[in-house]
């Protein structure tokens, strides 16, 4: 199955290429290019998954009849527990019916993408078409769709070829202003809030982007075949290892086992990146130079994920549309302890191993005691270029460590290797974690809300200066839909 997967994706590409070439915006109708990606995705569908495609149709096709019936007022309500249950309901059938910790016949993938993009529009029509403009939050006001989705539309929204085997989630208005092949246009933003005048520029060509994303896939994918075999995470809970290995031995392996089992994400998604922008999808603008940027939809960033200094900034980092999708769909709306909700919701979104309820009720912990030291005690270490340097790679290191601590039973699965993990190390960070939510608090002390917002590490700062000038300045206009994501619309929110 993951031959078939690779096989498909690299179909994907020559046919993304073959799409924006022949059946350019330029040349073909929108409904044309609905039409042929729709029927692409489809079949790709059947080819790696067989009939267990038909779920990805059946899932589609009644949360669209859904949205008719229930209308704009609760239609999200509705959308979002029906997806969502049809999901968990097929992921338990997968993992508990017919192959429990095996990854052959995983359909459920493809459709937990499909639930994010019927759950995220389903808040975007509710946002557009019931709630008052006033009361969205700037990135709401962005997001907003004002009218109904054909179902041609909705379908090739939730199934192109382009993102059904591996996403990534995008806004449904980024999607139909590409399908639809509006001008691209360069908008400046003055110092004082104004805009310049916006100009329409010619087409900008992926290649050099797709070129680059195809090397790291390469790089990732040797990687993940000759060094990650040699360095399993199993490994962590081998009975001869845990007794005769020290301490700092244990920790060093537990930190380059889950760093090596990342590269296999790094190849997927930054592959499934490459084959929407060589179909044309995927530019996030110009800048004030007028290079252009093709990460709109990009899942990661592998240089802030493995020189992460803070628990927020790698997760910031990492599957960076899914983290959208749950501040977009949970965290922004949630009533009363939005995090709990969001790593609950994230939780049953992935699947139904125990593992990753326990990676992610472990990660609540992480991410308060995180939040709760940064806010209390990161103040004092700023001061000093060298005192900074000092405490970003102190930071760092324990970043990596609770990360890879956190995400020992999403790689085990199970309840019992889990345990065997935790308690074999006492459940440190664990215990940890507890003491300094009862010693800390959690709100920002009134010395360090004042001063020194910026987390960034020493090494990463210019870049990420760099990147946040970029977001500010970016964007991709039109009339009545605007290629905007929500990181392109911060700078609205400022004005604000």
């Amino acid at each position: 199955m993951q031959v078939n997967f690779v096989v498909c994706q690299l179909f994907a590409l020559l046919a993304a290429i073959w799409f924006r070439t022949y059946l350019h915006s330029s040349k073909t109708s929108p409904f044309i290019r609905h039409v042929v990606a729709t029927l692409l995705g489809l079949y790709l569908a059947l080819f790696c998954f067989g009939w267990y495609a038909l779920h990805f149709v059946i899932q589609s096709g009644i949360s669209y009849y859904i949205m008719i019936i229930i209308g704009v007022e609760n239609m999200h309500k509705y959308c979002f527990v029906f997806a969502l249950g049809y999901l968990t309901v097929c992921q338990i059938t997968r993992v508990y019916i017919f192959d429990y910790g095996q990854y052959s016949a995983d359909f459920s993938g493809p459709m937990m993408i499909i639930t994010q993009k019927i759950t995220s529009l389903a808040f975007e029509i509710h946002d557009g078409m019931f709630r008052k403009n006033e009361d969205l939050t700037p990135s709401q006001r962005c997001l907003a769709v004002r009218r109904m989705p054909s179902l041609l539309e909705y379908l090739s929204y939730n199934c192109n070829f382009m993102g059904i085997l591996a996403g990534p989630l995008c806004s449904y208005k980024d999607y139909i202003t590409f399908i639809e092949g509006r001008s691209y246009q360069l908008q400046q933003s003055e110092a004082n809030g104004k805009e310049d005048t916006k100009y329409e520029q010619t087409d900008p060509s992926p290649n050099i982007a797709v070129a680059q994303k195809l090397l790291i896939c390469g790089l990732s994918l040797l990687f993940h075949m000759t060094i990650t075999k040699t360095l399993p995470v199993e490994y962590n809970i081998d009975d001869n290892f845990r007794a005769t290995a020290s301490w700092p031995v244990r920790f060093f392996y537990l930190y380059v086992s889950l760093m090596a089992a990342r590269p296999k994400y790094y190849f997927a998604w930054t592959l499934a990146d490459a084959i929407n922008n060589a179909a044309g999808f995927g530019f996030r603008g110009y800048d004030k130079n007028g290079v252009t940027h093709w990460d709109l939809i990009s899942n990661l960033r592998i240089q802030q994920i493995e020189f992460s200094t803070s628990f927020k900034m790698f997760l910031d980092n990492w599957n960076i549309q899914t983290a959208l999708w749950l501040k977009r769909v949970c965290y922004e709306r949630a009533t009363f302890s939005p995090t709990i909700q969001t790593f609950i919701l994230s939780a049953i979104w992935h699947g139904v191993y125990p593992g990753y309820y326990l990676t992610f009720l472990t990660g609540v912990l992480m991410t308060l005691a995180a939040r709760a030291i940064r806010n209390n005690i990161r103040h004092y270490f700023v001061e000093s270029p060298a005192v900074k340097l000092c405490y970003d790679i102190i930071t760092w290191m324990a970043t990596q460590l609770a990360i890879s601590y956190t995400v020992v039973p999403f790689v085990l699965l199970s309840v019992k290797p889990s345990f065997t993990f935790y308690s074999s190390c006492y459940f440190c960070l664990h215990i940890a974690s507890i003491l300094v939510l009862l010693i800390l608090p959690l709100k920002r002390t009134q010395k360090g809300s004042k001063k020194h917002e910026s987390v960034q590490p020493v090494w990463s700062k210019k870049l990420e200066e760099e990147n946040l000038l970029q977001k500010n300045s970016y964007s991709t206009t039109n009339n009545s839909f605007s290629q905007k994501q929500e990181i392109t619309c911060r700078y609205q929110a400022l004005k604000q």
